[in-house]
């Protein structure tokens, strides 16, 4: 089981560079950054976690730009997009810029994707919210196409694109791993139609749930005539015995939140938490 780090960064946490820096030096196989292009300040769709949404969801950097910083000062660390949100990015724009993250990081893109929950920010960018899933599955399927064929197109009712000339592709062949996220009743589906795994969330799963989940997927992926897909664990909860209980349902790899406090504040985190991964180790 493989473990990475997940945490907003914004302006007045840590630097990206020296995050990734010190993520990398503590044993860290991944960092994931999240997607938000903004938050409406009318605040209608709840916060799915529930209570007041943390201030840290209006002022993250961009996830692309900041691992494109950390991509230069690391050398093995994954970067995982943890995760884009479809339904608010251009597809041709965003499958460029994962290509080029990509090749800039020597191969080590890890592309988590997703609908998104904000249905006002949906509507900002023109989306009829209502048609949110079509959409979000149409453009990662563009994607794809854009990432492997030389002259790309694609036509469906929301996506529509006549032969394009696109540079560059991916380092990763065919493309970097697609994550798909979500919880709710569907999302297995689109795992297996979209996805070469799954981003699951600790935070509205419990490990019963999670069980149940994961053993269905595999399930699907034999159906499907695929080989069992890998789950990555977001929000994973810090405790050896979930560790324990995740490992045993066969979770490929655990992500932490790390609190976006102070820069020493972080650290400190990080190195709690490489700790903790140690002593379930050994």
């Amino acid at each position: 089981m493989k473990f990475g780090l997940t945490i907003f960064p914004t302006e007045s946490t840590i630097a990206p560079i020296d995050l990734g820096r010190a993520v990398e030096e503590n044993g860290f196989e991944s960092l994931f950054l999240p997607d938000h292009s903004h938050i409406p300040a009318s605040r209608r769709t709840p916060y799915a976690a529930g209570g007041e949404l943390p201030p840290e969801y209006w002022h993250l950097h961009d996830p692309l730009i900041a691992l494109a910083a950390i991509a230069p000062v690391t050398e093995r660390l994954k970067l995982g997009i943890g995760l884009l949100v479809m339904t608010e990015r251009d597809p041709i724009t965003t499958a460029k810029q994962v290509a080029s993250l990509d090749q800039i990081s020597g191969g080590r893109t890890l592309v988590g994707v997703g609908p998104g929950w904000n249905l006002e920010a949906m509507a900002n960018h023109g989306l009829d919210p209502r048609k949110r899933t079509a959409v979000f599955v149409e453009r990662v399927k563009a994607m794809r196409i854009i990432w492997t064929e030389d002259e790309a197109e694609f036509h469906g009712r929301h996506v529509d694109f006549d032969p394009i000339w696109i540079w560059p592709k991916p380092l990763q062949k065919p493309h970097p791993p697609i994550l798909v996220g979500g919880y709710g009743p569907s999302v297995l589906e689109r795992v297996i139609s979209l996805g070469d795994g799954w981003l699951a969330s600790g935070l509205h799963l419990d490990q019963d749930a999670l069980r149940l989940r994961i053993g269905e997927l595999n399930r699907m992926a034999e159906e499907a005539g695929r080989t069992p897909m890998p789950v990555t664990v977001q929000l994973a909860t810090p405790e050896l015995a979930a560790l324990d209980a995740y490992a045993a349902m066969g979770v490929s790899r655990c992500t932490f939140r790390l609190q976006p406090r102070e820069p020493k504040d972080v650290l400190d985190q990080i190195k709690r938490l490489a700790q903790l991964i140690q002593q379930w180790s050994q």
